[in-house]
């Protein structure tokens, strides 16, 4: 069989770093690590092309090629998805939908020829000898959680490395938490599951073997969900991977801010080369945690917290929410006046919304508050309830966050807090290459000659330069992501 695989677009937000891509010569974050572990799930003679549409248009030339097409999808992504099912409709192609966006709402979605729901492990392999036996059914789900120690390795060959500023990487699913609003734990479980070591280095050196240097993303929805195994067997085996291959990737992933509490945790990931950690620290407001059971953000200095991590050599990226109904009036400010102390430089703000079938959806149901089906994107100054604050305050003061934090001023006096109390790991490997140098000119270019913060951008140039010369390289980084941030926030203005 021909099978085509599609993944929609992504639309411009915050986190689609759309304007930043633009000066690494890159078209997209990473590629679709779910469309490509499928792959594999597939007859290995079947004939298999992948269309990421962030990086390349979908043709109908390409639907019409495919006996199959399947897609996956996020939430945000659903006006896209949308739009290449009524392709498909149109040109009589016939699509498997499955992933997070048709799992968590398959009811909006019943037309579709076949849905194959929850984790692909699972669910996959009956819909194939069900379509192999002309029996294809309309609708496979199932409450058991896949073994991920037998989950294949992504088809890496059905896509071109280079049109992507990093990689993905899987390492565990699942969260021991149950944050309200959060629907991670309906879509992977609260019980993490692992990969076992040998899978984590197989897949770190099928990756190098493909020519990937650079960033790789675990995606891990809490990476430290199993501390005892990353400390005593995953990241000791990274590291020593990592020496022998002279140091080809950097790491990203997300964490609870409770790896502040393990310092010979922190040290492991840094030493593996660990750099940057995402952490969901949500709001400074003690109410608004306990009403959302953020349990682990509570009663700690989360100040503190957040220092301490970037002391180790792991930068922090924030993300935040206002729009809790124990958030007082003062909550914008204090939002405000937390990530300028903190240092957090990509301080990620959005409006609470209520995802389908999370703990926050059904209550807010029960209450007769839910106003329509979220977007997926809470950046653009919508919400998907009635909220306890007056609308206007809520959507004004949130205005008033990403006015400040994003400001010229504000984000650059953000920076220079963080590089004044990072410290990277001395074996960090600089890998110099000449889009590096075009990288650097078109900053120059874009944001100390034509940019409005050019005043601010050539402080930071000249200090970091100077005072931190083997920061310089991440000083523009940094630079560059501001750009992106308020590109982003005048659009929706």
């Amino acid at each position: 069989m021909k099978i085509l695989l599609v993944y929609p677009k992504y639309p411009e937000t915050f986190w689609s770093f759309k304007h930043a891509l633009k000066f690494i010569f890159k078209k997209a974050s990473g590629p679709p690590l779910g469309l490509l572990t499928v792959a594999a799930l597939l007859p290995k003679s079947w004939t298999q092309k992948l269309v990421d549409m962030n990086v390349c248009s979908l043709r109908d030339n390409d639907l019409q090629w495919a006996d199959l097409v399947f897609i996956s999808a996020m939430t945000i992504q659903k006006e896209s998805a949308r739009d290449v099912i009524t392709r498909c409709k149109r040109l009589g192609a016939t699509a498997v939908l499955g992933g997070p966006l048709f799992t968590a709402c398959p009811e909006e979605f019943m037309d579709a020829d076949h849905l194959v729901l929850n984790e692909a492990e699972v669910t996959l392999p009956a819909f194939l000898k069900d379509l192999q036996n002309g029996s294809a059914g309309h609708i496979y789900s199932s409450d058991q959680w896949a073994d991920i120690t037998k989950t294949p390795l992504p088809l890496w060959d059905l896509v071109n490395l280079r049109k992507y500023a990093s990689v993905n990487i899987q390492y565990s699913r699942g969260c021991p938490f149950h944050c309200e609003f959060c629907d991670i734990t309906l879509l992977c479980g609260r019980v993490p599951r692992t990969k076992d070591r040998e899978q984590i280095i197989t897949e770190l050196e099928n990756l190098y073997h493909h020519g990937w240097r650079g960033g790789v993303f675990f995606v891990d929805d809490n990476f430290i969900g199993n501390k005892r195994k990353l400390k005593k067997e995953i990241l000791p085996a990274i590291i020593e991977w990592m020496e022998k291959r002279d140091y080809p990737f950097d790491f990203i992933t997300q964490t609870s801010i409770e790896l502040s509490d393990h310092e010979d945790l922190m040290q492991l990931m840094a030493t593996a080369g660990f750099d940057v950690v995402f952490v969901g620290i949500e709001t400074p407001d003690e109410n608004s945690l306990a009403e959302c059971n953020k349990f682990q953000n509570k009663n700690r200095d989360l100040l503190a917290s957040v220092r301490k991590i970037q002391q180790f050599g792991l930068q922090v990226q924030g993300g935040f929410i206002v729009g809790f109904d124990s958030d007082p009036l003062t909550i914008f400010e204090t939002q405000i006046r937390f990530i300028q102390n903190s240092g957090i430089v990509t301080a990620m703000v959005g409006l609470l919304n209520a995802p389908p079938r999370t703990r926050l959806y059904q209550r807010l149901k029960k209450e007769k508050r839910l106003l329509k089906a979220a977007t997926g994107n809470n950046t653009d100054f919508s919400i998907n309830f009635i909220p306890k604050m007056n609308y206007d305050a809520l959507i004004n003061g949130y205005k008033t966050i990403l006015k400040t934090v994003y400001s010229p001023k504000h984000y650059y006096k953000r920076v220079m807090i963080f590089l004044r109390e990072y410290v990277p790991q001395q074996k960090k490997r600089f890998r110099f290459e000449f889009r590096t140098i075009c990288t650097l000119g078109r900053s120059i270019i874009m944001l100390g000659i034509i940019g409005k913060e050019r005043f601010h951008y050539w402080k930071l140039f000249f200090w970091t330069l100077f005072s931190r010369p083997r920061l310089f390289p991440l000083a523009i980084t940094l630079s560059i992501y501001g750009f992106h941030f308020r590109k982003i926030f005048q659009k929706y203005l």
